[in-house]
């Protein structure tokens, strides 16, 4: 069975998508990963699936997702295939046309609730246009996946679907535990709108520790505009993106690990990032946001330091804390290793590759 993947992101950085397309390859599946090809966009990374980059005249902006969603399109249109993956809301459409036209089974695989994000949330004619392209792809889409219960229950509320759900977690490799971590404070991920760049880039005015942000996003050139303005300079200092084996090394050296969200956005308030277990994985205590699915993990294993007010001087606080409590520190540490034990993509694949048996049966 032949089954095509759609992403806008860049697939040499999408460590979720290669997981799951790995996990099917390996599993019997042909998988195809089509995604679009930046202007700073580096040779693919080598995988065990197959690999398409479209390229766009475009890169950022509803005119960028119109031009990439009819070049998706059309480009699907003479490719043969048993099942097609829409992954989010922007390449849901074409996918659900292409499965119409083909006659092949359709699957939604939803990282959030995309049209509950800060960025559309905030914005109410944005909102508008993605609404209407949920409400009228999502309920046609009876097969899909998200990343934890809440979002799950979401959809099944909106649109009377019942997803299964499959988290984004590493895989449990050996951790270098011989190896001290080192006093950063680590930031990986998305450098978007509702990260708390706002009160965590001031807070480090107060945090004796550099913090090292490993990501790009559209909240970037703001960040950097910020880490001027406060003189941070040397505190705050942007790495870019790299990837995904650099990312794992650099992370298992970093002292916190970082996973904070703005609680605007339906999406954040009901999130499960990928960094919170790549943290988790590497042995590394994060300062955490107190909502309920890290809360529900936490409750079980203690990895995180939570935290409700996202206040500039309640974050410096709490890294503080974590910085000279050393036996708070180690504490959580321990539990980051005890825990990756339990959550790890091992277990995940599982869920994922019984989905889809049960769709092609």
């Amino acid at each position: 069975m032949t089954i095509y993947f759609t992403v806008t992101t860049d697939l040499n950085y999408d460590q979720r998508m290669i997981r799951i397309c790995t996990s099917l390859q390996q599993a019997g599946y042909t998988v195809i990963l089509v995604g679009r090809k930046n202007r700073t966009s580096q040779l693919l990374t080598p995988q065990p699936y197959k690999q398409k980059r479209l390229n766009c005249f475009l890169n950022k902006g509803k005119f960028f997702y119109v031009e990439y969603n009819l070049r998706l399109f059309f480009w699907l249109l003479f490719k043969k295939m048993d099942c097609i993956c829409a992954i989010d809301l922007d390449t849901i459409l074409p996918c659900y046309y292409i499965s119409l036209i083909k006659k092949v089974k359709r699957v939604y695989d939803a990282h959030e609730l995309f049209c509950e994000m800060q960025e559309v949330v905030t914005r109410p004619m944005i909102y508008k246009i993605w609404k209407r392209i949920e409400r009228h792809t999502v309920p046609n889409f009876k097969h899909g996946y998200t990343v934890n219960k809440p979002i799950k229950d979401e959809f099944a509320k909106m649109y009377n679907v019942s997803y299964d759900v499959i988290r984004n977690i590493a895989y449990l490799n050996e951790v270098l535990q011989s190896k001290k971590n080192e006093k950063f404070i680590l930031y990986q991920g998305a450098v978007n709108e509702g990260r708390s760049f706002e009160t965590l880039i001031p807070a480090m005015q107060w945090v004796n520790a550099p913090l090292l942000i490993y990501g790009e996003g559209n909240f970037l050139e703001t960040a950097k505009v910020m880490v001027k303005n406060y003189a941070l300079e040397n505190k705050v200092i942007f790495k870019g993106k790299v990837l995904p084996q650099e990312l794992r090394n650099i992370t298992q050296k970093a002292c916190i690990g970082i996973t904070l969200f703005e609680s605007k956005g339906l999406s954040n308030y009901y999130s499960l990032a990928n960094r919170f277990f790549d943290y988790i994985h590497a042995g590394v205590p994060q300062l955490c946001v107190d909502y309920p699915v890290y809360r529900d993990i936490n409750d079980q294993f203690n990895v995180a330091s939570l935290i409700k007010d996202l206040s500039a001087e309640k974050i410096a606080a709490s890294l503080n804390i974590l910085l000279e409590n050393e036996v708070y520190y180690n504490e959580l540490q321990r539990n980051c290793l005890t825990a990756r034990q339990h959550f790890n993509w091992q277990q995940e694949e599982k869920q994922l590759i019984q989905f889809y048996q049960k769709i092609f049966d």
